[in-house]
């Protein structure tokens, strides 16, 4: 999942942006209003985490302009402001969910996941294809009953197109996934995670969709 993180406070954003990239997500992160609608234009983002006081303005005017303009992004809000009619005022801008500072690190992963797969049109956690059995809220994957170890970048690819069942996704939107701003892109990076996830798998979890992208497969062996 590829994160846009809006939070002007340096050691808060240092920390929730840690967390996200240990839970194998992608993040950038920006301090100012002008910089996230320079990042949105660029980028697409499969969730929103928004300050609401920032040097440069109000994150509900950005997250109205957001959703004014048909983006359906998931926003979740963090504030330090906790009374009710700011909740409220969030809540019916368009925001899907609302943490009040402090919180806890570990509750944040959970919320960005649940929001996550209800956007994605399925928010039980437990997926199953073909002979695979996948807890997206717990990162984990099972073939035949027997867990399989993938690294933090393979998880990433696998959850889109889990998220995902149908879709065709491209190169270019999977280097999104992977790759934040700041990151160098390798050219044959998709190439090799999507053959490490065929050898751990199995060859037909993901099918290739010659010229366009691949897409989930249904992860069932065919006879040849």
């Amino acid at each position: 999942m590829r994160v846009l993180l809006i939070e002007d406070d340096t050691v808060l954003g240092a920390a929730v942006r840690d967390q996200i990239v240990s839970d194998g997500h992608t993040v950038d992160w920006v301090t100012r209003l002008d910089e996230a609608d320079d990042h949105v234009a660029a980028a697409s983002y499969d969730l929103i985490l928004l300050d609401l006081m920032l040097p440069d303005g109000r994150g509900i005017s950005f997250l109205k302009a957001l959703r004014t303009r048909g983006d359906v992004t998931p926003v979740i809000i963090l504030t330090a402001l906790d009374q009710i009619s700011d909740r409220i005022e969030g809540l019916n801008a368009g925001a899907d969910d609302y943490l009040v500072k402090p919180f806890d690190l570990s509750e944040l992963s959970a919320r960005l996941n649940a929001v996550a797969r209800r956007y994605a049109g399925n928010p039980n956690p437990l997926v199953r294809v073909g002979d695979l059995e996948i807890d997206l809220a717990a990162r984990f994957v099972s073939r035949g009953g027997r867990p399989v170890t993938l690294t933090a970048r393979e998880w990433v690819l696998f959850e889109a197109f889990v998220q995902r069942p149908g879709q065709i996704l491209s190169k270019a939107q999977l280097e999104e996934r992977l790759y934040s701003f700041d990151s160098e892109v390798e050219s044959n990076t998709i190439e090799v995670h999507v053959s490490r996830l065929r050898k751990k798998l199995g060859r037909n979890v993901l099918d290739t969709v010659r010229g366009v992208g691949y897409r989930l497969g249904s992860g069932e062996e065919k006879d040849t």
